[in-house]
C-alpha cells in the first residue's frame, strides 16, 4: 500500500485531508451549540442552512436568523457561544477510525497534506491535543489563500508544496463544498460524510463512505480506486 515512487497518470502518491469534519467532527458539535441557542430564543435553524456554510466562509450567516435584540448583544453573546462550542469539541475524540488510517498512511510512507478553510490556529490546537500534528508534510489553511473552499486553491496549493501535482493526490472530505475544491482542483476524491453533511446533494460520481472509516486505510484505497490495497 505504499505510494509508487512513478508519477505516470492515475498513480496517488499523497493523500491530502480536510479536517473540520473529516478529521475531528467540529461540525457537528458547532451545529448543535448553534441550533440551541436558536432554540433559546424560539427559533429553530435549519440543518439545510446551515449546510451552506459548511467547509466554507460567508455562505451562511447564522446570525440572520436570531433576534434583532441577541443581534444588539452579538458580541457577548458570541463569546459565550465560542466557549461552549470550543469546551464541547474539547471533550470530543476524532472521527472513529481516522486516527488509524493517518498513522497507517504515515507508516506507509505517504506524505500527508492537510487543506482546510480554518485558520492555522485552530487547526493547530486540535491537531497537538490530538498528537497528529506530527504526521502532515505539509499545512494549507485559510491564512495562506485568497479564496477558501469551494474554490480550489487551497487544494492546488497542497499539490504545490507537496510537489506533486494534483492528480497525483487523493483528496479526503465530508462536506460538498470541500469536495467541489478537491474535483475542480483535479484530485482524485473520496468522501466521508458525518452527521450534518451525509445529506448534502453529493453527486453519484463521487466515492463515497458512508461508514466514515469503518474500514480503516484498506478500505479508503479501495474507494479511491488504488489497486491491491487489499494487499499486506
Amino acid at each position: 500500500m505504499c505510494p509508487s515512487s512513478g508519477s505516470s497518470a492515475g498513480e496517488l502518491r499523497a493523500v491530502v485531508f480536510d479536517f473540520d469534519g473529516t478529521i475531528l467532527d467540529t461540525e457537528t458539535r458547532e451545529f448543535l451549540q448553534w441550533q440551541q441557542l436558536y432554540r433559546q430564543h424560539g427559533r429553530e435553524l435549519a440543518l439545510t442552512d446551515w449546510q451552506r456554510g459548511i467547509g466554507t466562509w460567508g455562505a451562511f450567516d447564522p446570525w440572520a436568523g436570531l433576534p434583532e435584540e441577541v443581534q444588539a448583544d452579538r458580541e457577548s453573546v458570541h463569546a459565550e457561544l465560542h466557549d461552549r462550542i470550543v469546551a464541547d469539541i474539547g471533550e470530543q475524540d476524532l472521527r472513529p477510525g481516522v486516527r488509524g488510517v493517518l498513522e497507517g498512511l504515515h507508516s506507509a510512507g505517504w506524505p500527508l497534506a492537510l487543506a482546510t478553510s480554518s485558520d492555522r490556529r485552530w487547526v493547530t490546537r486540535w491537531l497537538e491535543q490530538h498528537g497528529l500534528l506530527n504526521l502532515f508534510t505539509v499545512l494549507c489553511t485559510r491564512d495562506d489563500v485568497r479564496r477558501v473552499k469551494p474554490d480550489p486553491e487551497l487544494y492546488v496549493l497542497a499539490a504545490q508544496r507537496l510537489g506533486l501535482r494534483a492528480g497525483d493526490c487523493l483528496a479526503v472530505e465530508d462536506s460538498l463544498n470541500g469536495g467541489l475544491a478537491a474535483v475542480a482542483a483535479g484530485m482524485r476524491l473520496v468522501v466521508v460524510p458525518n452527521d450534518v453533511t451525509r445529506t448534502q446533494p453529493f453527486p453519484p460520481e463521487w466515492a463515497r463512505l458512508n461508514d466514515g472509516f469503518a474500514l480503516g486505510l484498506v478500505g479508503l484505497l479501495e474507494a479511491a480506486g488504488v489497486q491491491g490495497a487489499g494487499r499486506g
